[in-house]
């Protein structure tokens, strides 16, 4: 996994306010940022859209093109943008950590898992 943004974003009305920016280096460091006692634990309660925006890779993958096409994937107020390879490990692992409860509650509510 390349580093990531997180954007948090405010909408009101018409306008659009970016709240705040993280920046992560690893899988590591955004599983633990959305695990309990993470940081997304304090995500102000009016944020209306969570971005997380992934680097494309250094070198394209010549093999398999597809792994490296720009997609973006929704998860309740969620928006996951980058390499399409990058996406697919990144939900399979929210998928597997969310079924052994190392997800925070904030984070599961966030992308729609909780009411």
């Amino acid at each position: 996994m390349k580093p990531i943004t997180i954007e948090f974003n405010v909408k009101s009305g018409d306008q659009d306010f970016k709240e705040e920016s993280v920046s992560l280096q690893s899988p590591e460091e955004l599983f633990e940022y959305v695990a309990p006692g993470g940081g997304c634990e304090a995500m102000p309660s009016d944020v209306d859209e969570i971005q997380m925006v992934f680097r494309s890779p250094e070198h394209p993958n010549t093999e398999n093109p597809i792994a490296d096409i720009h997609a973006t994937l929704e998860l309740g107020m969620v928006f996951i943008t980058g390499p399409l390879a990058e996406i697919a490990e990144t939900a399979e692992e929210i998928m597997d950590k969310a079924g052994r409860g190392e997800l925070s509650e904030a984070f599961l509510t966030v992308i729609g898992a909780r009411g």
